[in-house]
């Protein structure tokens, strides 16, 4: 996948910055792929801009590819198709103990976690002529859930449950969602992603739409029923004409990798993130949060060796279940 502006830009700045040290790359590949999600979506602007810093800095040739998001590229990383993946930890959970929708009753023992990136809240977004601004309108309407087996294919429909909304549900990529409320081809469109979502921001300048996240009834009753996302105030100023924010549930992401990644090529790709704040919120806002102190978010997937060494380096402290 051709890289984005900003990626080039970001991965220009690394040009002019001291060479990060060089190991044995005996052992390193030539090339590895870095599993994303649909177009207009968080995922694919990080995971193009990761790509392109690790093909500057690294001299490895990354790619960022197309998925369908964090359940199909947890799977994509344990059968080695994809050398890192970008994960929410609730679908990583489910495959890491055999219960991905995916692959259902293959336990993804190979996954190693890399680095932390971000939270992913969940919003919605429809026309304000379809008089849609609460969850609880949705009742009984059209309504794509992103692509099938990304975060918010698994996560929305739960959330419905809790709430007791039966809505007409579809999946679609977040380009082609957006395409579709403003088409009149479904009522609303109901997302994850670091935010400000990019799909949600291209229809709110353009037309007048409602944003929304949850009430804090509707919180509540997510957090009580589904412990694994946490509370998540969306600020305001994020989209054209949405001063104020908004209250929503969110998820952290990571990326991982499979366990058989060089220990050195893993270390390399841990620091050149880890110590690139600043470029890699060049690529996407969200990534203000890509930091090393955010490592102890992850509660139940063992690091990677290369990993583990640099959080060793920096005093961050691994839990000794995740040292596996």
């Amino acid at each position: 996948m051709r890289l984005t502006t900003a990626a080039i830009a970001a991965a220009a700045a690394f040009a002019l910055s001291p060479a990060f040290a060089q190991e044995d790359r005996s052992d390193w590949p030539s090339s590895l792929t870095i599993g994303t999600a649909s177009q207009g979506g968080t995922y694919f602007i990080y995971g193009t801009g990761l790509a392109g810093l690790i093909t500057q800095s690294l001299s490895v040739n990354a790619s960022a590819e197309v998925t369908g998001g964090p359940v199909q590229n947890a799977t994509l990383v344990e059968t080695g198709d994809h050398q890192i993946g970008l994960v929410t930890m609730g679908p990583a959970y489910e495959a890491w103990t055999g219960n991905s929708e995916l692959a259902p009753g293959v336990e993804h023992s190979s996954m190693r976690a890399l680095f932390p990136m971000y939270q992913t809240p969940f919003e919605a977004v429809a026309l304000q002529s379809s008089g849609i601004a609460n969850v609880t309108d949705m009742n009984g309407k059209r309504v794509s859930v992103g692509p099938a087996g990304g975060t918010a294919a698994t996560y929305w429909p739960r959330f419905f449950e809790v709430l007791g909304v039966e809505a007409n549900i579809s999946y679609s990529g977040a380009n082609d969602a957006t395409s579709q409320v403003k088409d009149g081809l479904i009522d609303a469109f109901a997302f994850a992603a670091g935010v400000p979502i990019s799909a949600f921001a291209q229809i709110a300048a353009e037309n007048p739409v409602n944003i929304f996240g949850f009430t804090e009834e509707q919180r509540d009753q997510i957090l009580e029923a589904l412990p694994e996302v946490s509370a998540f105030d969306v600020p305001g100023g994020l989209y054209q004409g949405f001063p104020e924010g908004h209250l929503t549930v969110a998820m952290w992401n990571f990326a991982i990798a499979h366990e058989d990644m060089p220990e050195s090529l893993a270390y390399e790709i841990t620091k050149l993130v880890m110590e690139s704040n600043e470029a890699m919120m060049q690529i996407h806002a969200t990534a203000a949060e890509t930091l090393p102190e955010n490592a102890d978010k992850n509660t139940f997937l063992p690091y990677h060796p290369g990993a583990l060494r640099y959080f060793d380096e920096k005093g961050i402290e691994i839990p000794a279940e995740l040292r596996g």
